[in-house]
């Protein structure tokens, strides 16, 4: 029997919500396979998807929501299709301001924005300045993004304080080294949702998924959607989480 999502809402303890969820969206090109159709109609689909979960991330009132849009990997995907996600990126952003803003959605981004195109930049930048003012969900879209680029630009950045002489090695812990990730801004995510059945994170969050509860899902990104994610929410809500310490 299918679960409703209006079912489901109302299992939901408004009181013990995941502050921040993370996702990492996979399974456009399987979607598309399935249905004999080309890569790029599962992205396409894939923007449907994205669309509806920032709906319903809105609706449940959670604060922080990251989509892994684009790894630093996916260069090495066929030119083409590289190309066709670049103006679907850069579309779907202007499309989806005003909706954004009536939802009262802040947008950011994560990764190494200055390896895309001016253009895209250029996009993602009036997107997030029109935002700027909202204060209800960060949208937060990881583009250009890679874990382990993210800890070696930190520990860089972090080895020319040291080496100007504006820190010493001995002040050097986790909350400094967490200052410099890209998601300074951000609490770590107490969700990762995993689409699409693979059991792997992929590069994504490293340092702030060490505590984060997983929830991995066989359902293809395109067809994810406010059922997917109230469903992930109550398994997480089910959890206990200790974080490393035990009951007495």
């Amino acid at each position: 029997m299918t679960t409703n999502a209006d079912t489901l809402k109302t299992q939901i303890d408004v009181n013990r919500l995941p502050r921040h969820v993370a996702i990492i969206m996979d399974g456009n090109g399987r979607w598309a396979g399935k249905r004999d159709l080309p890569r790029t109609a599962g992205h396409e689909a894939g923007v449907d998807a994205v669309r509806n979960v920032v709906r319903a991330a809105v609706e449940i009132d959670i604060k922080y929501l990251t989509l892994y849009t684009f790894s630093v990997e996916n260069w090495k995907r066929p030119r083409e299709e590289v190309a066709a996600l670049m103006r679907l990126l850069s579309r779907t952003t202007r499309r989806e301001i005003d909706e954004l803003n009536r939802n009262n959605v802040r947008l950011i981004t994560t990764g190494r924005i200055g390896g895309l195109s001016r253009t895209r930049r250029e996009v993602l930048a009036r997107a997030t300045e029109k935002t700027k003012d909202n204060d209800g969900l960060v949208l937060n879209l990881a583009l250009n993004y890679g874990g382990r680029s993210e800890i070696i630009d930190a520990v860089r950045a972090i080895s020319m304080l040291v080496r100007s002489g504006h820190i010493e090695i001995g002040e050097i812990n986790e909350e400094l080294f967490s200052s410099y990730l890209y998601t300074s801004e951000l609490p770590d995510p107490d969700l990762l949702i995993r689409t699409s059945g693979e059991m792997r994170i992929s590069n994504f969050l490293l340092w702030q998924t060490s505590y984060t509860e997983l929830f991995v899902t066989d359902v293809l990104w395109p067809d994810f959607g406010r059922v997917e994610l109230f469903k992930a929410v109550i398994e997480y809500q089910r959890r206990e989480r200790r974080f490393g310490k035990v009951e007495s």
